[in-house]
């Protein structure tokens, strides 16, 4: 049924291991003390930031051994189940996971007992280093395997296979390069500080884990359900109010929710059925809280987690790349609420009755107390703390919160609640990390492999396959992370890109006369990283979105992405267009026409690939609303053709398209609404 489906998503998120006993409460208790852990070296510890890392490797491999099992196909695991009774039982854990526990324990130990010898030895590596640094990768890559599916352990994989044979005759001549020896591609992917502990995993271990026990922690404590009820009490009461408070919800749990799979299921258990009830079709409601979700992961402040490698990435400080992410976010989401909006006036659709609607001033002073810690730690981050103790603050306020919560309700066994609350949250959060953890030490090994120098070949085929073009090559990058996106989480999926496509475009841009800002080009790999959550056939939140909806997933990812077209535009026009994200934009006013300009852009681009703007559009309005929105996007071509202020360009288009919207209704031959 669909509970058991959507089960199925959450176990991919934390292991279809289901222990009790002792193996329950051991792995609980590993779990729990990951992130005391955490908690501990984000505001106590002083610890190598080295040893740091080689310890969160240790609980996220070790966690991914107990909870994740070798096999994820069930009819395989029921045959040798058959014939090796006990080994494959859901509620055990075979001997050999157990071996590879024990390995994980010991590789990641040897590396933190001997880690300032192994740096003192770098570029000569004994032979137990190179035991130890290889059974470290293959282990890593069963690991992701386990958590994240093929793709990314594939990936890396043939990597290391091209370093060690990339000078093979049968390659083509554009693939050929200088081979690596073993003892060199081990010593750069886990010896060193470029590969499996490079700045990936550095970033997971200070500050993605902590925003990650952030957002369990509210969940755990109902901050979750507390958006989904806000939602519905603001914009239920609008015409197809369940897909407009369906994209609020996901976006308020988005921005500090690290999944879009785990945010379409939190979300959409609640908010798909209501819109199936309130009219759309099983495909349109599934689709609508993919977008919402996946394009969660674009929001500030934390975008599924990579805003902080962004900025390691890009040299910035975090509120920069948060500055210049918000207003593409942004103008991305309101759009999708006017495309709700689009597809209920085809469907005529009515709003819910407000006396079915939670009243909305109630319903916001019923969880005042859950926007305290979240408005600390926004505050902490635009005032340029760390975000490391902007986010060990915000726990730490949200625990007194929960505890003072559940103190006021019940004065005598409140804080049995509280306790039990936090612990879940705490067990909760590692969880949710181990994923993640596993992906970036992953990652990096494609990070390693692309340093020793495989990245120029990378850019030599991207522009054999662009034809000369800068267009061309845009394409050929956009289309590579769609591609190599798939099944991916979002921090993972970034720092592939980040490493194959964003240093692609910077080298050959410059080489067509183009220099974009390095912010504009990492945020253009993971937009389209992004989207791929939503494209078939993998589409992962697509299929989550489809277990609660009943529909077909493959449709469903195909209808989440005909709405998502919207998003996939920006990266190109914010390549071009800087002010987009606000670079070279030094006042309030001018930031606001920004917006102005940008949102009607999108407007009109929405209402012509939707095919509606206040009714259904002939193929001229369709035309004048793709020319309105290119010339918003891109005001100084216009500028070009017609030497006259780009605000004036702006102004006209604007003018254009309200006129379009009085005399749509009225002119001839009007299509009326479905």
């Amino acid at each position: 049924d669909t509970l058991h489906s959507v089960q199925e998503f959450e176990d991919r998120e934390h292991g279809s291991r289901h222990l009790h006993g002792l193996l329950g409460v051991g792995t609980s208790v590993l779990a729990f003390a990951w992130s005391l852990f955490q908690l501990y070296v984000a505001n106590f510890g002083h610890l190598n930031i080295i040893v740091v890392r080689m310890v969160h490797l240790a609980f996220a491999l070790t966690l991914v051994f107990l909870c994740f099992p070798c096999w994820r196909n069930k009819r395989l695991i029921r045959r040798l189940g058959g014939r090796l009774p006990g080994l494959y039982d859901p509620n055990c854990i075979p001997l050999w996971d157990l071996a590879l526990v024990l390995l994980a324990i010991l590789t990641t130990g040897y590396f933190i007992l001997n880690q300032a010898a192994i740096a003192e030895r770098t570029g000569a590596p004994t032979t137990l280093d190179l035991v130890v640094g290889s059974t470290l990768i293959i282990i890593l890559l069963d690991a992701g395997r386990r958590a994240l599916g093929l793709v990314l352990p594939g990936v890396a994989a043939l990597f290391l296979l091209y370093s060690l044979g990339s000078q093979a005759s049968w390659l083509p001549d554009v693939l050929q390069a200088r081979s690596h020896g073993f003892s060199e591609i081990v010593d750069t992917i886990s010896l060193g500080t470029q590969g499996v502990f490079g700045i990936p995993l550095h970033v997971s271990a200070s500050v993605v884990f902590l925003f990650v026990l952030f957002g369990a922690l509210l969940e755990k404590a109902g901050g979750g359900k507390y958006f989904i009820d806000l939602a519905f009490s603001l914009m239920g009461g609008f015409r197809g109010g369940p897909a407009k408070a369906s994209v609020l919800a996901s976006g308020m749990t988005g921005m500090i929710n690290g999944s879009s799979i785990a945010n379409t299921v939190t979300t959409g258990t609640f908010t798909i059925p209501l819109m199936i009830r309130s009219g759309y079709p099983a495909v349109k409601a599934g689709a609508i809280e993919v977008a919402a979700s996946t394009n969660g992961q674009l929001m500030p402040p934390i975008m599924g987690a990579a805003a902080f490698i962004i900025a390691e990435y890009c040299g910035l400080k975090y509120m920069e790349v948060v500055r210049a992410a918000f207003l593409p976010a942004f103008i991305s989401y309101l759009a999708l609420i006017y495309i709700t909006h689009i597809e209920a006036c085809k469907l005529g659709l009515k709003p819910i009755p407000k006396n079915e609607l939670p009243p909305f001033l109630a319903t916001l002073r019923s969880g005042l107390h859950f926007l305290l810690p979240l408005t600390a730690l926004i505050y902490m981050l635009i005032q340029e703390y760390s975000a490391q103790r902007a986010a060990f603050t915000g726990i730490v306020m949200l625990m007194g919160v929960i505890l003072l919560r559940e103190l006021c309700s019940d004065p005598r066994r409140g804080w049995k609640s509280a306790i039990s609350i936090i612990g879940s949250g705490m067990i909760d959060g590692a969880k949710n990390m181990m994923g993640i953890g596993v992906a970036v030490a992953a990652a990096g090994i494609i990070v390693g492999t692309l340093t020793m120098g495989l990245s120029s070949q990378v850019e030599t085929i991207i522009a054999a396959l662009s034809g000369g073009s800068l267009m061309g090559m845009l394409v050929v990058t956009a289309i590579v992370s769609l591609i190599l996106g798939m099944g991916l989480p979002t921090t993972a999926n970034y720092i592939v890109m980040a490493n194959l496509t964003a240093v692609t475009i910077v080298s050959l841009s410059s080489s067509f006369g183009f220099t974009f800002p390095l912010i504009a080009v990492h945020l253009f790999v993971f937009y389209f990283g992004i989207l791929s959550d939503d494209t078939p056939p993998v589409g992962l939140s697509a299929y989550a979105a489809a277990a609660i909806s009943r529909a077909d997933p493959i449709q469903t990812g195909i209808q989440g992405f005909l709405y998502d077209i919207r998003t996939a535009i920006l990266p190109f026009m914010f390549l071009f267009n800087h002010e987009l994200l606000l670079i070279g934009v030094h006042s309030f006013w001018h930031g606001l026409w920004v917006f102005v300009s940008a949102l009607v852009a999108m407007f009109a681009f929405a209402s012509a690939t939707q095919g509606y703007l206040c009714r259904r559009n002939r193929w001229w309005d369709t035309g004048v609303l793709l020319a309105v929105a290119f010339a918003l996007f891109r005001p100084d071509l216009m500028q070009q053709l017609i030497p006259i202020h780009r605000a004036v360009w702006q102004i006209i288009c604007i003018a254009i398209f309200a006129a379009l919207c009085v005399l749509q209704p009225r002119l001839k031959g009007a299509h009326a609404p479905r």
